[in-house]
């Protein structure tokens, strides 16, 4: 109780957010599949960076999308939250044989329904020795075979999974949006010699990099159409509010730079997002989410747009979003990764370059978030030091 009373408790409806997405059933999901393998066999020609991003157009012009009705903040993973996508380019292997032992683990338990084991059979020949897994396995030298056989070199998350462990520069994508980047690639590629043969990767890398930008931003403006449509068949004036906002937001950020609170909230959620639809990885953090998050913050507050209360449901309401994240591994891979464990990181505190104490208000506020929602997602950490 004293420590309720000291970070305060969610709002009811936040309460009730968590506790929905909480006894949500995790189940297999094959709709992200699906998406990749139309994706993949329709760019077989082409090189695979440009293949990786013609996918994730794909999935992100495809797939389903939905807005929560308690929720402030839009973007899923899934079909539904909580549940767990296939990425077949990784590996296949495992999900086919364990397809009728998922309701039965003893720990991690995964469900599935017959139409998505259908689904999924369908698209199993395409990526027999064809995806990350065969690919890595047949780099493998046959003195290690024996070592992978016992278990001496664990391997399941290496092979099976995408990129993992980083946090991209969040501050460069609140502060330049996606537009930004936008336009250093294209000076890039007017730039490059097309008869110089190192050119031609480049080329392609410049082109890839330009899809996978328009297909985020028409991911945020399929949120911003639905948020709208919602808003309009709402009959509560605050939720309708709220709704055209999001709207607005979701048409704005993360193509363009953010430049209040609730922007710079939303488009590091939908980035965030998108890093875990486009890889299979984990470990994928929100880094010194104070920091960069700061400026936002605080000019909103001496400014009137918003207040402490709001801007903390609004961290209450990522971090539960932040747990609708799911992520199948393997029987194997369960037995020293229980729980599945998503590793998304949030870090405050610390010091400044110029090694400065790095606490400041919204450090504050991020751990009373944290402490509301007691939640498994995110992982925090507090930078100490001697002079905090």
């Amino acid at each position: 109780m004293e420590r309720e009373g000291y970070f305060g408790t969610l709002t009811e409806r936040m309460k009730a957010f968590r506790e929905e997405v909480l006894d949500e059933k995790p189940y297999i999901d094959a709709e992200r599949a699906v998406l990749a393998t139309k994706a993949y066999k329709e760019n077989q020609n082409q090189p695979r960076v440009m293949a990786r991003a013609r996918m994730l157009k794909k999935i992100l012009e495809n797939m389903s999308i939905y807005i929560e009705d308690k929720a402030l903040l839009a973007g899923n993973q899934s079909t539904k939250n909580c549940n767990a996508p296939i990425f077949p380019e990784y590996t296949m292997k495992f999900v086919m044989d364990e397809l009728d032992l998922f309701e039965k683990r003893d720990g991690d338990v995964f469900y599935i329904t017959e139409e998505t084991k259908q689904q999924l059979r369908e698209i199993a020949p395409f990526w027999e020795n064809n995806n990350l897994r065969a690919r890595g396995e047949a780099l493998l030298p046959e003195e290690v075979s024996v070592f992978m056989e016992t278990g001496v070199f664990g391997m399941e998350g290496k092979l099976n999974a995408g990129d993992a462990h980083l946090a991209v520069n969040y501050q460069r994508v609140l502060s330049d949006g996606l537009r930004g980047y936008e336009k250093r690639v294209r000076a890039c590629k007017a730039k490059l010699d097309l008869t110089d043969p190192d050119s031609i990767d480049k080329y392609v890398f410049y082109n890839a990099v330009l899809t996978a930008l328009d297909a985020v931003h028409t991911f945020a403006l399929r949120y911003s159409v639905l948020a709208k449509e919602l808003a309009e068949k709402e009959s509560d004036p605050a939720r309708k509010a709220e709704l055209m906002d999001m709207s607005r937001i979701c048409g704005k950020v993360p193509y363009e730079p953010a430049e209040s609170f609730r922007e710079a909230v939303q488009s590091v959620w939908l980035i965030q997002l998108i890093l875990q639809i486009e890889s299979n990885g984990h470990s994928l953090s929100y880094g010194r989410f104070d920091q960069y998050m700061y400026p936002y913050y605080i000019k909103d507050i001496r400014e009137g747009k918003i207040t402490e209360t709001e801007a903390l449901e609004l961290l209450t309401c990522l971090w539960i979003k932040t747990l609708t994240v799911n992520k199948v591994r393997s029987q194997a891979h369960t037995l020293s990764s229980a729980g599945s464990p998503m590793y998304q990181n949030v870090t405050i505190g610390g010091q400044t370059t110029d090694k400065k104490d790095a606490v400041n208000e919204l450090s504050f506020l991020v751990l009373k978030s944290v402490a509301q929602t007691r939640l498994t997602q995110p992982n925090l950490t507090v930078r100490y030091h001697a002079n905090i």
